[in-house]
């Protein structure tokens, strides 16, 4: 699966939705079985929401297999039905799947809507500005898909990618929180008669993200990993390490492009001589380059952390998934 390291300068109809919902979604149609219904562009944020609402939510993840690329997903009928009917959506943005942009419509405007990646702040970081407030999507969609991109950022790539900015905002623990209040709220807002068990939902969810948070927390202060793609960066930010990967090695690999001669020296070198601790692998990508790096880490005796982009099979929700990869990577890092 490719990685984007980078955020779309605009997406029309989509960006400007914020974390807090737009629209009336207490006035969708329920679910036969009177469950709030709601879709998820992925997995993981659909694990996010299914813990907040437990019983009283029905969740389609559109992209609920290992092996599903979200950048390259072309959404199908059965997603537009879903969406159309959905009472909350939840998706990542900053450019990460965009195919749910495809799914959102005038029928949709009275769904809920979350949006994690302006939640992060990490575009604003980005830009030295405050986080953007929420917004309304129906109310600016139109005009926000004929703005020019912020000229503060930074030149995108031939894919629309802003390479100082990374979307893999649930690995940033902090984003993930705010995303689970965020669905506490709406939950309650369509369903009141629930606020009490969403909002304990939520404290439960978000107290062990929080446990994950300082069980991880500069465990890797001072020391250098290996990243064959950037997938877990606010997860290494956490733990204090340093990524040492070349940016040849790493723009090569994200763009699936071939890993130049050079960048895929300098990489084998630095595992062979054990100048990094670790190798942190995006175990849903696979290359002849990455390939080599891997066996040369086997040769070496470097510990691996394997990381996903999405829960992989066997997953029973955010917290499950997450607790192994910060514990593989405490591990990695102790040894």
């Amino acid at each position: 699966m490719t990685v984007r390291n980078a955020m779309l300068g605009a997406v029309a109809a989509v960006t400007a939705v914020a974390l807090t919902a737009c629209g009336g979604g207490q006035d969708a149609p329920a679910a036969s079985d009177g469950k709030i219904k709601v879709v998820a562009s992925t997995n993981v944020w659909g694990s996010v929401v299914a813990a907040v609402g437990g019983d009283d939510v029905a969740v389609t993840s559109i992209i609920d297999d290992p092996s599903g690329d979200p950048h390259s997903y072309e959404a199908k009928p059965s997603d537009v039905a879903a969406v159309r009917d959905a009472q909350l959506v939840i998706f990542n943005g900053g450019g990460y799947d965009d195919f749910f942009a495809t799914l959102l419509g005038p029928e949709t405007e009275g769904a809920k809507k979350i949006e994690a990646f302006p939640v992060s702040g990490k575009a604003d970081e980005h830009e030295g500005e405050e986080p953007h407030a929420s917004e309304e999507a129906h109310a600016s969609e139109e005009a926000h898909a004929s703005e020019e991109p912020h000229a503060s950022e930074a030149p995108a790539d031939d894919h629309g990618h802003d390479h100082a900015v990374n979307e893999h905002v649930w690995y940033d623990f902090e984003t993930v929180r705010k995303v689970a209040d965020q669905a506490a709220a709406d939950l309650s807002a369509i369903a009141p008669d629930k606020k009490s068990s969403f909002e304990a939902n939520a404290k439960t969810f978000t107290d062990g993200v929080t446990a994950l948070e300082e069980k991880a927390k500069d465990k890797g202060a001072g020391k250098k990993v290996l990243e064959t793609e950037p997938v877990a960066h606010y997860l290494l930010d956490t733990a204090g390490v340093e990524s040492a990967t070349p940016e040849a090695f790493a723009d090569a690999v994200e763009e699936e492009g071939d890993v130049p001669a050079a960048a895929l020296a300098e990489v084998l070198t630095l595992v062979e001589q054990k100048q990094v601790v670790a190798v942190v692998n995006n175990a849903q990508t696979a290359n002849a380059a990455t390939a080599q790096v891997l066996a040369k880490a086997g040769e070496a005796g470097l510990p691996l952390v394997e990381v996903t982009e999405t829960l992989p099979e066997g997953a029973t929700g955010y917290l499950d998934w997450m607790t192994k990869q910060v514990d593989s990577l405490v591990g990695a890092l102790a040894a």
